[in-house]
């Protein structure tokens, strides 16, 4: 799936029950991710494996690696492994494409979950061809492109989820899940929202499926009405401290409001987005010119962070949540999103490495998981300096910047994004599907 290499890889059976483990692919090191015009999928209901020769037709992705030893031995432990076993974070994987399969070496590597949303998708299918036949299928049967858009993206969640269930069942729930996001166009309807949360939720019908919702000020109440429904829930989206708080207490509400007697399997994670508060922030910083303005380029968004996750300490504790714990919940934990680092003068893993805490997510798209993995450090940082992250965030209040307009832009450049990228793919599904009944005529 694109760029990763300087994977250690153990043999995939050692993390997936043998109904997922691969034929005659039992790989040492995945050395590279590339396009290749060759790698065919194997896919079925019951379970996902990769052909014994590794080899097939498709403009794919193929997966280079070394072989394990006749003995069987397997390679040694990644980072990931002992950022989730020593820190009780756990690492996710910030993307999604044809063949799921290619999954595999980075669940054996350590990764637990997978997010998507809607640019993820677009970039997918609109750049493979991976997704032809299926699409070709469903527009010969008559379906319309909307409708033959989501049967594309539950297919890839469900058969996602198959392959994170051994984590989700190793853990009683408490990680393993795969993200599908609802519509963006629903980013401002909340009625809307909760029944496509709904649907979503019926038709991947999988116990390991995150249903996400945007946390704009339409969607906190639905966030709070689908968590009562007892469908587990990944906020995405959040920039700004006063909104996270909103999503909490949307959590906290919808647990109590469910009447369920027991709360172990509605679970949540609220997705606080990172590396973007950086890159407005440091442009607003760069106008205001100052020395003291400049030296603060880079730190905003770590700084943040380290505050949310003070409000979520102080938010899952006390006797509201102890009430709750009674009932089996599960805490909201904090996703942090937005991993990858937008400019290329700051490090490379300066939103993973200092946001590394207990009872957190955080999910990389390539670039990060790629240089954590390389030359990434494990040690709890994101509580190791709470008073200088609150005098960074204070500093800048100082110097006129708007905390609420940052985090109210934020969104609105968020949720526009995966308009556009939503968009954009029907727009181009429209067009294959107009290709294909010129075809047939």
């Amino acid at each position: 799936m694109s760029t990763i290499s300087k994977l250690s890889n153990p043999n995939p059976a050692a993390s997936l029950s043998s109904t997922f483990k691969p034929r005659s692919f039992q790989p040492k090191y995945l050395i590279s991710f590339h396009r290749a015009k060759d790698l065919k999928t194997k896919l079925s209901s019951s379970a996902l494996s990769l052909p014994s020769n590794q080899v097939g037709r498709g403009s794919l992705v193929s997966i280079k690696c070394s072989q394990i030893d006749g003995n069987g031995s397997h390679a040694k432990r990644t980072v990931l492994h002992d950022l989730y076993e020593k820190e009780g974070q756990s690492p996710w994987y910030d993307n999604l494409c044809r063949p799921v399969t290619d999954l595999l070496p980075l669940i054996a590597s350590g990764v637990r979950g997978v997010t998507s949303n809607p640019a993820i998708f677009q970039k997918a299918i609109s750049s493979s061809n991976a997704y032809n036949d299926q699409f070709r299928e469903l527009i010969q049967s008559g379906k319309d492109i909307d409708s033959a858009y989501w049967e594309l993206v539950v297919k890839d969640i469900q058969d996602a989820c198959r392959l994170f269930e051994p984590i989700y069942d190793q853990t009683d729930g408490g990680d393993g899940y795969v993200s599908v996001e609802v519509s963006p166009r629903l980013a401002d309807d909340t009625e809307g929202t909760v029944e496509a949360a709904k649907w979503l939720h019926k038709v991947v019908n999988r116990p390991n499926v995150y249903i996400k919702i945007p946390a704009t000020a339409a969607c906190v109440p639905s966030i709070e009405k689908v968590i009562s429904l007892g469908i587990s829930v990944n906020v995405t989206l959040i920039f700004s401290l006063a909104r996270y708080e909103a999503v909490i207490d949307a959590y906290l509400n919808g647990l109590e409001a469910s009447g369920l007697s027991d709360l172990s399997r509605v679970t949540s994670v609220a997705s606080f987005f990172v590396s973007r508060v950086d890159s407005l922030i440091d442009k607003l910083l760069e106008k205001i010119g100052t020395p003291e303005a400049l030296d603060l380029r880079g730190k905003a968004a770590v700084a943040q962070a380290a505050l949310a996750y003070k409000l979520y300490q102080k938010k899952f504790s006390g006797p509201r949540w102890e009430a709750l714990v009674k009932k089996g919940a599960k805490k909201q934990r904090v996703l942090w999103a937005s991993t990858s680092v937008k400019n290329p003068a700051y490090p490379d893993t300066l939103y993973v490495a200092p946001l590394i805490g207990p009872d957190t997510v955080s999910t990389m798209p390539d670039q990060a998981l790629q240089a954590f993995l390389d030359h990434g450090a494990v040690s709890r940082t994101i509580d190791s300096n709470v008073s200088e992250a609150e005098g960074i965030y204070n500093a800048l209040e100082k110097l006129g910047i708007d905390w609420k307009y940052v985090g109210s832009q934020l969104e609105i450049e968020g949720v526009d994004s995966f308009k556009k990228s939503f968009d954009s793919l029907l727009d181009t599904l429209q067009e294959k599907a107009n290709s294909l009944k010129l075809a047939s005529l």
